[in-house]
């Protein structure tokens, strides 16, 4: 049996390369992508024994895009999973009225508009194969943050791109609906990556504070085996699900 396809974006680190290796775990056939080569993280899903494809792509630009889409549908007979995982936090984070234009149209063009159009090339392939296959099954995983809800200041144009994510999860929804095809929303909460590294004092006060109901940091796993349980149907009357995978924070206390 053909093993099934998933394309993660930004899958060279993170959260985007925790979903690709445990989907390689679980006999997925990964495809990652990154702004700069991913050949390291290629290697590394490799040696636990996965399969992967990497290419280089910059999802903000519609040439990088197109590029991508016809690659992948050049290498696989179909692609069963998208994840849109792949964003950027602003390099500065500066208050809201002295933030620059230019932060803002970088992170809504990589964090927004990319994978709004990058699911637009997808949805179509999957429509048309879907017609095709009966017994295929496609599904769209849409990787958001708690920011899309939860005010932070100093980072406006973060938290608008993500808000975005969250209206784009619904409005794919309910389009691929009449196709059969689901669109899942995951709202990570504070994970530990990178991305985190530079705020980390910050967060863990915040966290032995108790603002997360579970008293720790997330790990990409935690949103890895949130995505392989939509990707494997374990949710098959849903769409547009929001999944928060945030600690509990998406809770209100008194």
């Amino acid at each position: 049996m053909e093993k099934k396809c998933a394309l993660i974006t930004g899958g060279r680190r993170g959260i985007g390369f925790g979903i690709a290796l445990e989907l390689a775990k679980h006999n997925y056939r990964v495809i990652i992508t990154g702004k700069t080569d991913a050949s390291s993280a290629k290697a590394e899903i490799e040696k636990a024994g996965g399969e992967c494809l990497a290419y280089s792509a910059d999802i903000s630009k519609k040439e990088d895009r197109l590029e991508l889409f016809n690659k992948i549908n050049s290498a696989v007979p179909r692609l069963d999973v998208l994840v849109n995982n792949a964003g950027i936090a602003p390099k500065v984070r500066a208050d809201i009225l002295e933030a620059t234009e230019e932060s803002f149209d970088e992170l809504i063009s990589v964090n927004l508009k990319g994978p709004y159009f990058l699911t637009q090339l997808f949805a179509n392939r999957m429509i048309e194969k879907k017609k095709k296959e009966k017994d295929y099954s496609p599904v769209i995983v849409n990787i958001s943050s708690v920011s899309s809800f939860a005010s932070s200041t100093n980072r406006g144009d973060y938290c608008i791109s993500k808000a975005g994510i969250s209206m784009m999860t619904k409005l794919y929804a309910d389009r691929l609906s009449e196709f059969g095809i689901p669109v899942f929303e995951i709202q990570p909460g504070i994970i530990a990556t990178d991305m985190t590294s530079g705020v980390k004092a910050k967060y863990d006060k915040m966290i032995s504070d108790g603002v997360f109901p579970i008293k720790r940091w997330g790990v990409p796993e935690d949103i890895a085996r949130t995505v392989l349980a939509i990707a494997g149907g374990c949710l098959p009357y849903s769409t547009g699900q929001v999944l928060h995978v945030d600690g509990g924070f998406h809770l209100r206390r008194l």
